[in-house]
């Protein structure tokens, strides 16, 4: 047993987007990403499950049309980004997440 009590208000990587390993899972890693800056406009190549824990994030996406929208996530917020669905994170100041998706993925 591994237990995390802290982490989701306390880890802080050494630069955006540092992540601490929680488990893997068939194929899908469970990651704990800390940041301070956006990441990159990407498309997964499998699901993503998103969850801020601490802090804000813009979430920024591209409907079916390609137009760029953006939803904010708080604490306890979280989306799921689908095999193809174009995205980028925006935190509004420090944030940490907790990352869902297949090993590997961007």
């Amino acid at each position: 047993m591994k237990f995390f009590l802290d982490e989701a208000t306390t880890f802080t990587g050494a630069a955006a987007w540092d992540a601490l390993d929680i488990a893997e899972i068939d194929g899908a890693t469970v990651r704990l990403h800390w940041t301070d800056a956006p990441y990159k406009w990407h498309v997964n190549d499998g699901d993503e499950v998103f969850v801020v824990l601490d802090g804000a994030v813009d979430m920024h996406w591209k409907d079916g049309r390609g137009a760029e929208q953006i939803t904010r996530l708080g604490p306890g917020q979280f989306c799921h980004a689908g095999p193809g669905d174009e995205h980028v994170a925006h935190p509004a100041g420090a944030a940490r997440i907790l990352v869902i998706e297949r090993k590997g993925s961007v």
